[in-house]
């Protein structure tokens, strides 16, 4: 049985705001990688060989990135969504990509440890009529929240309830018959103004229709923020094995680092898990554990760890280590010669600033 892919690409990203400004959030890279492209390598690895990508207003920017798919071994097809009216109006709007065939939804921003292939392989030989994916979190409140009967199965879904009555939080990943689009047509928005999918999947229980929950056991991550963006990175760096193909002089390196073909480190100390990409440049710097520095980016004179740095910025001549950062690309840090009693700043919407 074919299973077709829809990842949603459409969100504006506001909580990742001034990153965002300039980039979708489904591009910010993660562990050397954007965020999507491990949702798009999932859904190779399951089988899945035809995906519709849902695309809002970075979807120039997402089209430029994902191509025709087949560096994923994917044909991709783009679906414009009008507004980001929901989750179950995303799914309307991808109802002629989709045709007959069952499908695997899954939300752009976000990373599972084990991919969606043991899930889409269950979906295939089983009679579903939907098939959920659930984790135990500490904060369900935050989340669509699923409850389910003593025998397992599911009795009501809620989107972000502010008196959870479990900790099973709705995963970002869905699979899907046909009876979905029904279920969506028949909604009304929400509170929010959008058409909630937890609503679909509740007319589906609500009409007897078989909704089949599976509670993830590896780790998952909505990269929403900042440190959900800097934990991604820790997860994903700490299945890194080494690979050091970039030229490395006089340096030392500890546990497991990358340095991809095209880098250069010299004269560093290099601690991982980390990961240097093509083009970076690196010298006389420490870079500590869970660090990534993208392409073309340079460290000199510096220390950094647990820290993400984006394409073609610089950090230079800095000798307090920055840490728990997220920076983003074509940014100049460095050390300021002017002697001065006050900060001087140039700080993006939404940013957070701790001066110690």
């Amino acid at each position: 049985m074919e299973v077709k892919g829809l990842v949603l690409s459409g969100g504006a990203g506001t909580r990742l705001r001034p990153i965002t400004h300039t980039r979708a959030k489904q591009l910010v890279p993660v562990a050397g990688k954007p965020v999507l492209f491990y949702g798009l390598e999932a859904m190779a690895a399951a089988g899945i060989r035809e995906v519709g990508i849902i695309i809002g207003e970075t979807g120039d920017e997402i089209r430029a990135a994902v191509g025709d798919g087949s560096q994923f071994g994917l044909a991709v097809t783009f679906i414009p969504q009008e507004a980001p009216l929901g989750l179950a109006h995303a799914v309307l709007t991808a109802e002629e990509f989709i045709g007959d065939s069952p499908f695997c939804m899954y939300l752009g921003d976000n990373l599972l440890r084990d991919g969606v292939a043991g899930f889409v392989d269950s979906f295939r030989s089983g009679d579903a009529d939907a098939m959920i994916l659930l984790q135990h979190v500490p904060n369900p409140s935050e989340y669509g929240v699923a409850e389910l009967n003593d025998d397992g199965t599911v009795r009501r879904l809620v989107e972000k309830p502010k008196e959870p009555q479990s900790d099973l939080a709705l995963v970002g990943v869905y699979l899907f018959t046909q009876a979905i689009f029904d279920a969506a047509r028949a909604l009304e928005p929400s509170w929010r103004g959008e058409l909630e999918i937890t609503d679909a999947i509740q007319g589906l229980v609500d009409t007897g229709l078989r909704v089949e929950p599976h509670v993830v056991t590896g780790w998952w991550k909505d990269t929403g923020q900042l440190a959900d963006m800097l934990e991604a990175n820790r997860l994903i760096l700490d299945q890194l094995e080494t690979d050091v193909q970039g030229e490395v002089i006089d340096s030392k390196l500890e546990g497991r680092v990358v340095i991809q073909a095209g880098a250069t480190v010299e004269r560093c100390h290099i601690r991982g898990p980390v990961v240097i990409c093509s083009g970076a440049t690196v010298r006389d710097a420490y870079i500590g554990p869970y660090s990534a520095i993208s392409e073309d980016a340079h460290v000199e004179r510096a220390e950094m760890e647990h820290a993400i740095l984006l394409e073609r910025s610089s950090i230079v001549g800095i000798d307090r280590r920055i840490e728990d950062s997220l920076i983003g690309a074509d940014c100049q840090i460095r050390r300021s010669d002017a002697i001065r009693s006050a900060n001087r700043l140039l700080v993006g919407d939404g940013s957070r600033i701790e001066i110690l």
